[in-house]
Order: C-alpha cells, then structure tokens, then sequence
C-alpha cells in the first residue's frame, strides 16, 4: 500500500509533518491516532513491503537507511526498560501485557519467589504473532520456567513462508533457534523487521526485545496497557527493596559491581534483586542477560547504559525546530488555498 500519486500538496505537508512528530516524540503514535490520519500516513510510517522494486511484500522495508529501531526487556523481580527508555522496578503479580499492538502480543506472568519473601520472579512467558497477510498465520510462543523451547507451542521451528522472487528467497517469517535449549530462545520475525531473546536467569525467565518504531507503536485506544509503552502503573512501582535484606547492601554492591562495573540501571537492578530476594547467581545473571541483550539489540552504544534519574527521549531541538518550520511551511500553503 503506497501513498497515492495523486495526493494534494497539502496533504503531503501534513503527511511529512506528521511523520516528523511520530520520530521525535515518544507520544507520536497516540496523536496520529488523534488527528485520525488516513492511510495515506499509515503507508508512509509503516511500510511493509511497499518500496519501489521489491519483489517481497513480507520483507519489512522503509527508507534506505532502515527503521528506526526500539528496545524493550522485561527481567528480574521484575524491571522493566521501556522503549522509550524509562526505567523501573514493578512489584507486579499475575499476567500483564508487555506488547500488544497490531501485529505482536507479548505476555508475562509474575509470581512470588521460594521461601515467601516479597520478590516476584517472571515464571511464565506467551508471545502471539498476529496473522498478517500472506506473510505469517497466527502462531503462539510458550516458555516456563526450567522450560525455554527452541520452538513454537505447535512444535515447528519456522512458520510463514515468505514468497520467491530475488529478495525473498522462499525463506520463512518466523524463526526460532536456540544457543543454550531449554534456558535460551531468540525469535525473528522478519516481517516486521523484529527480534525477540527468551532466557531463563536462575530461577525467572526475561524477554528482550527489538522492533521498528512503525510496528511498536501500531496499535489503538483500547489497546493502551502495555508495560515496554508506558511501563508499569505508578502504584505498582518500587524505589527501593524494604528491609530487612537478606543479603547486606554493601555486598550487593561489591559483587554486582564485578560481573557490572558500570553504575547504571542494570547494575542497580543487580543490587536491587540480591537485597530483595538474596540469590547472588540468580540476581546478577537475569541483569547481565539483560545488558547482553541490549547491547546486541541497540544500534547506538550511547544509549546502552541508562543512568538513574537520566532524562533519555526529550526529541532534539534540532529536529523539533524542523518539524516548526514544516508547521509553518503548512500554515503558508493552507492560507494560499
């Protein structure tokens, strides 16, 4: 679905005006939402197979510099970065949507740690590929505890097998391999350009995951619950463990310190879950997993380690002054209609 050739100049500057909103503000996605945009927009911000002389409409392109790309990770007791990097501690308990747009649902289930403390731990994990298409009917992702599998619940390893032609190649949508069965599951769904990383850390499980801003944010009003958009709600968030600890702060900090020597949020996650639930290989592991992950997910280092209370997605003024002059450039061509 391309946007129209005949589409009036005007449309076209609100189109691009939109576009540049969408990319600067985390919030972009509900007010495109609001200002009800045709599919004129939804074409131009998510572009699935859509550019010019590709041969494969289930291969997720947009502009020859690529997408955009948004990291999320849910891991521990639990934390949460969100994609637009926020950074909390959750004290959630039962099932709670990470992900549901239009073409991915992802869902943790939290429950409390052995030995009846106040930690929680993610014990179960369901992703939902929505049917989109040709490309990929509706397949379902299931891990548990001490049980990652290196494939979908219904046994395959691949599903959606993408069209010929000299870009598609025949190859599947769906793939699910594995470095380490039974604890590892790493998930690629090439129609939506997205990667997904299931591990198991000790004894709670932690999903991570990369998407194309286009695909993240796609989804509607009543759609609006979603841990990796607006993170957990504010009475289920935590600052701090309460006391009494089982481990003392000072050696949680020392041994974090080792596997993380960097003082940012993974590092604070570390220390956080050793003085909550005392498991010095469980709670060191699920936040160094978790770095892992985003390290090998996030194309800009420079946003890898996320520092406490560091303000991360203020759009830059640069590009907010852009999208000024293309308001104004709107005013001057609606006014001359």
């Amino acid at each position: 679905m391309e946007p129209r050739a005949s589409a009036l100049p005007w449309r076209r500057c609100i189109h691009l005006t939109l576009l540049l909103l969408h990319l600067s503000l985390p919030g972009g996605a509900a007010s495109c939402r609001i200002l009800q945009c045709n599919s004129d927009f939804v074409a131009a911000t998510l572009n699935l197979g859509s550019v010019e002389g590709s041969l494969d409409p289930c291969l997720y392109e947009q502009t020859p510099d690529g997408p955009e790309f948004l990291h999320c990770a849910v891991f521990g007791d639990p934390h949460v970065r969100t994609f637009s990097d926020d950074f909390q501690t959750c004290q959630v308990r039962g099932a709670w949507p990470l992900v549901d747009n239009d073409f991915l649902f992802i869902q943790a289930t939290s429950t409390p740690c052995e030995g009846g403390g106040r930690s929680t731990a993610i014990t179960k994990i369901s992703i939902i590929f929505k049917s989109w298409r040709q490309c990929v009917d509706q397949q379902l992702y299931q891990a548990e505890l001490d049980n990652v599998p290196a494939a979908f619940a219904d046994g395959s390893v691949w599903s959606g097998e993408r069209g010929g032609g000299q870009r598609g190649g025949g190859r599947p949508s769906l793939t699910v391999s594995s470095r380490l069965p039974g604890r590892h599951a790493e998930i690629r769904a090439e129609h939506i350009d997205s990667l997904l990383v299931v591990r198991q850390s000790g004894r709670s499980l932690g999903v991570s995951l990369r998407s194309p801003r286009g695909v993240a944010f796609a989804f509607g009003p009543d759609q609006d619950l979603q841990l990796c958009v607006g993170g957990c709600p504010s009475s289920q968030r935590l600052a701090a463990p309460r006391p009494p600890h089982p481990v003392p702060p000072a050696t949680a900090r020392a041994h974090c310190g080792e596997l993380l020597p960097v003082r940012d949020v993974y590092f604070h996650a570390c220390v956080f879950d050793l003085l909550s639930g005392g498991d010095l290989n469980s709670s060191a592991a699920a936040a160094v997993g978790a770095l892992q992950d985003a390290a090998a997910m996030m194309p800009n280092p420079w946003r890898l380690h996320l520092l406490r209370g560091a303000v991360t997605h203020t759009p830059p003024p640069t590009l907010m002054l852009l999208l000024l002059g293309m308001l104004g450039t709107l005013s001057t061509t609606l006014g001359h209609m």
